[in-house]
């Protein structure tokens, strides 16, 4: 098949073999960009004659993605992330626009089916998510956000079939370390931007943030496992805007001190 999977990886070792194991028939190219990983990513990497491996700085995820998309030597590009993989149903969706050659849309969203240990998340916003990963490299590039990074296209999507499975995370240990690592990224993001805080944002916002995911999006459907996502969707709210207050002051703090100087 001439296509280009793309994945950025950090200490895979648990996820990378699923799914690599997957597609390793769908995919002749395969772009792993590691940023250094100390498990053994690499090594198991090192398994597949297809893959090409590349390891590079973590900058922050839109200027990675970005880096492992322009070594794709493909025109079609799925690019996952080593947590997630497609059922059969959109793998053989996939093979069959490559085949055609002449398909409507240069760009592919997939549904999710949503993890979270062994339960699978129909609601909370978990149950509805449908991101591009399937394009024409030439058509899309990546934001250079530092996190929440998104595709930047011109071109209408498409839809495949099947769902794309992503199992979020192996424990609550590894879960509230990924939520630790993302609000400080998203904090030094809004603080690049200017943006400002307040303490009734910073009070206000998590609570909103657990009724509107719990309530709102129904997340108690889920049962307990809906409940444990709320909470933890709560607390990133609370952390990055708390982080954003604590580096504003920081920076606050030097500027007087250059001024004095």
């Amino acid at each position: 098949m001439p296509l280009s999977l793309a994945v950025i990886t950090y200490n895979e070792e648990e996820n990378i073999v699923r799914l690599l194991s997957s597609l390793a028939d769908t995919a002749d190219e395969i772009i792993i960009v590691d940023s250094f990983s100390t498990d053994k990513t690499k090594e198991i990497c090192a398994q597949y004659p297809q893959i090409k491996f590349f390891e590079k700085k973590f900058n922050g995820y839109g200027e990675q993605k970005n880096h492992a998309l322009n070594l794709c030597s493909h025109e079609w590009v799925l690019f996952l992330d080593a947590d997630e993989v497609p059922d059969e149903e959109m793998k053989k969706s996939i093979k069959k626009i490559i085949s055609s050659g002449n398909t409507e849309f240069n760009v592919y969203k997939a549904k999710f089916n949503n993890h979270l240990g062994t339960h699978l998340i129909r609601h909370g916003g978990w149950g509805d998510v449908c991101r591009e990963r399937f394009f024409r490299k030439e058509c899309a590039r990546y934001s250079n956000d530092k996190v929440h990074e998104f595709l930047i296209t011109d071109q209408k999507s498409g839809l495949l079939e099947g769902k794309l499975n992503h199992y979020t995370y192996k424990s609550i240990h590894h879960h509230v370390s990924k939520i630790n690592k993302y609000s400080d990224m998203m904090a030094e993001k809004m603080l690049e931007r200017g943006q400002k805080i307040n303490r009734f944002k910073i009070i206000v916002s998590p609570i909103f943030e657990f009724i509107k995911v719990f309530i709102f999006k129904l997340g108690f459907l889920d049962g307990f496992p809906g409940f444990y996502i709320a909470k933890t969707m709560s607390y990133y709210t609370f952390l990055k805007y708390i982080k954003l207050r604590e580096k504003i002051r920081l920076l606050e703090i030097e500027i007087g001190k250059n001024t004095v100087k």
